[in-house]
């Protein structure tokens, strides 16, 4: 009988992506892959460190796993695992702890080295070199598949442990990712979402990420094509022409600000200023009818005064942002904020980002209600509670009821109310 291996990811769409290549790895390499809770001899856990959250629930899931199935070893590995592989070495039921530079290798490792009384810790710097994915990463029980293009970051903001967690920048080969791409496809995955760290920086010999774009949409069969967060500096006029003139291009940009102040934005080492943020926003909203704009703050970042902050709420407030996603700051071992003077009382810091996300509710649902009335295509998931799940190519949810098998079917429907974060829909 082989090895049975479950996966728990956490974290961002790039650990959702490398986890799913990792499972189809393990069943190349022979194990017997089965979903996360089910009896099993290896769980591995795909760990983040971005947050104090991110390392609090990594021992949470640790001691879960380890009551719940004492029969079991633990594989930690990734961001958390480079940056704190001593610590986490010292977990119960931990036998692998293995950092960003060799977790691609873990069926390998596994193999080589078997779980003794000695914890296997392997936490080199990863390389600056292009890299390919040694298999395709298909997710089975997923519509839409995370396809990775790029890796670490040479930006080096002052909240974020990223490039020491995952190194420095460096590009996939670009006839690699047109290889997964294709598969994937082929597979029947009807939507990709290309990710990475920082995905708009992506250079490998002439190849930039605009090219990256352009050839995945190419790619005959592929229904749709989503860029995930990617960086104000780094969005090319190429990327919205794309996004403009090619229809299974996603009217959908994610862009982080942080924040809606000059100042904080200057001690983050953020490289833009709002004004150059809301002229490319004021652009992308032109070039694109119903484009949804995202974007990602920071909440409570060292120094930041009530007017600051009063600043950033101002900022999303007044512009046409569909929706935020809410970081309340906490401090990182290498970050150069943690030794700012004036860090902002934790109470204060969970205030302010209750603000924020009541705000985003509000901007979500304004941009949702342009919609009632009106004819989309949504791109079932799942089917719970008797509602079928999915997403318009503008990111908007969607619930409808049908006595069809809606999973994986690209639906015209009609958008008729608005429930809190999603519309629901009649299936035409």
């Amino acid at each position: 009988m082989s090895d049975r291996v479950s996966f728990f990811t956490f974290g961002c769409r790039l650990n959702q992506a490398e986890t799913a290549t990792l499972g189809a790895s393990f069943r190349q390499e022979g194990f017997s892959v089965v979903p996360y809770g089910e009896p099993c001899d290896i769980v591995v856990v795909n760990t983040c460190t971005i947050t104090e959250n991110g390392d609090a629930d990594t021992r949470k899931l640790v001691n879960r796993v380890a009551r719940k199935q004492p029969q079991a070893n633990i594989a930690l590995i990734g961001c958390q695992a480079q940056m704190q592989a001593k610590a986490l070495a010292g977990f119960k039921s931990v036998a692998w702890v293995v950092g960003n530079a060799r977790k691609m290798e873990l069926p390998t490792i596994i193999r080589k080295q078997p779980a003794s009384d000695e914890v296997v810790v392997l936490r080199e710097p990863p390389s600056r070199k292009p890299f390919t994915q040694p298999v395709i990463g298909r997710e089975d029980h997923r519509t839409r598949a995370n396809l990775k293009v790029q890796d670490g970051c040479d930006f080096f903001c002052s909240f974020c442990v990223v490039p020491f967690a995952r190194g420095r920048a460096r590009g996939r080969e670009f006839d690699d990712i047109l290889h997964e791409g294709k598969a994937l496809v082929d597979a029947g995955f009807r939507e990709i979402v290309i990710t990475g760290v920082n995905v708009g920086t992506y250079q490998l010999e002439t190849y930039g990420f605009a090219d990256v774009v352009d050839a995945l949409s190419a790619i005959p069969g592929l229904d749709r094509l989503r860029i995930s967060s990617i960086e104000p500096t780094t969005i090319a006029p190429d990327i919205l022409h794309l996004i403009q003139t090619r229809p299974n291009i996603c009217r959908y940009l994610h862009v982080p600000i942080q924040s809606g102040n000059d100042t904080v934005l200057t001690r983050m080492a953020r490289k833009y200023t709002t004004a150059d943020f809301l002229d490319f926003m004021s652009q992308a909203h032109r070039e694109i009818p119903d484009l949804c704009f995202g974007t990602d703050v920071i909440v409570g970042f060292p120094g930041e005064s009530e007017q600051e902050f009063d600043e950033t709420a101002d900022l999303i407030r007044d512009n046409e942002f569909a929706y935020l996603h809410v970081f309340s700051y906490s401090n990182r071992q290498h970050a150069k904020s943690a030794e700012f003077a004036e860090q902002v009382p934790t109470g204060e810091i969970k205030r302010r980002s209750k603000i924020l996300r009541d705000l985003s509710d509000r901007k979500r649902s304004i941009y949702m209600h342009r919609y009632l009335g009106q004819e989309a295509e949504v791109l079932f998931e799942q089917q719970k509670d008797g509602r079928w799940s999915g997403l318009t190519d503008t990111f908007i949810r969607v619930y409808a009821e049908s006595a069809h098998d809606l999973e994986n079917k690209l639906v015209p429907v009609r958008l008729d109310t608005v429930e809190p974060r999603a519309l629901f829909a009649t299936v035409l």
